[in-house]
């Protein structure tokens, strides 16, 4: 999972509320961590009972679903103005349909640890994205950092050899374009994340791609043996759309309105760990050398242009 980024979420509207006590910060940005590195396993989980398209799509409309209700049942909510509805619909496609969708069919097609590893490297597209459009300077420093990250990359996809003969390949690089479809999302989000609080964004982006799913999930589940799928496959569906889909964002962004984001953030530099972790006694996936140190590297440089970018933000 895609965690929104800080340049985004952290401008995010709404009242003031009480600050809760540090104890609670930790265990929510724990939590937090947790989900969403649960997130990769649950999704090779429900690839095994489910086809791609059919988890892509039942699984934005199950997270819409409950995402709606719980924004209704708020008496605070921010309602979307008219002038805005476009603006959530290219939200709703970048962020959503083409983030989430390529991030389950590549996971489909590549094991969990390289998707943990391609994904950290939202922040670097995020990067460069911003300053193609001339919303960030892209300086030596920076450029440093997002070449470690992009060598680290460069060794994953060695990690069979020749890259085009990778069998991974395919899966690592529809995840990176979802990975594109995100930095999009960020990018172009902060035209409208001044204006909302911290519910009515996450609500709205899946929503919107619900919506434009819906012609796909209705012929997925007329044709889906639905008996077929299993207790595990369902459990597996219903955490992504649910735990990771609504639970996860919804505390990423409450931990965004009482603690500066790029604490927050720093969820990204522990999520290849703990998935590595979770992938090994779970689905039987064994990390190689090469595998961790590509990772460290992409971690590293991450955290590199990040860190720099704050300096500089704070000049």
């Amino acid at each position: 999972m895609t965690p929104p980024s800080a340049q985004f979420s952290a401008q995010s509207g709404g009242a003031a509320a009480p600050h809760p006590r540090g104890l609670t910060l930790a265990l929510a940005l724990a939590g937090v961590l947790s989900v969403w590195s649960m997130n990769y396993i649950a999704g090779k989980i429900a690839l095994a009972h489910l086809p791609a398209i059919s988890v892509v799509s039942f699984r934005l409309q199950i997270s819409a679903t409950v995402l709606l209700g719980i924004y209704f049942a708020h008496r605070n909510r921010t309602p979307v103005r008219r002038r805005d509805l476009w603006t959530f619909v290219y939200l709703g496609f970048f962020g959503y349909v083409i983030n989430q969708g390529c991030f389950v069919i590549g996971l489909s097609h590549t094991t969990s640890e390289h998707s943990v590893v391609i994904v950290a490297m939202g922040p670097i597209i995020i990067l460069l994205l911003a300053s193609a459009l001339k919303l960030e300077n892209l300086t030596v420093a920076k450029s440093l950092g997002m070449a470690i990250s992009f060598f680290g990359v460069l060794l994953l996809e060695t990690e069979h050899g020749s890259p085009i003969h990778s069998p991974l390949l395919l899966g690592d690089m529809i995840t990176l374009t979802g990975t594109m479809g995100f930095a999009m999302y960020t990018v172009l989000g902060k035209r409208v994340a001044k204006a909302y609080d911290a519910l009515t964004i996450p609500t709205f982006g899946p929503v919107v791609a619900a919506i434009l799913l819906l012609p796909v999930a209705v012929p997925q589940g007329a044709h889906l043996d639905w008996k077929s799928v299993g207790w595990a496959g369902w459990t597996a569906l219903f955490y992504m759309a649910v735990a990771s889909g609504v639970a996860g964002f919804l505390m990423f962004y409450w931990l965004l309105r009482h603690m500066d984001a790029s604490r927050v953030v720093a969820v990204n530099y522990f999520q290849p760990v703990v998935v590595f972790l979770l992938a090994i006694p779970i689905l039987g996936e064994q990390p190689t050398v090469r595998l961790l140190l590509s990772a460290a590297l992409v971690v590293l440089g991450v955290y590199l242009t990040e860190h720099i970018s704050r300096k500089e933000r704070n000049r």
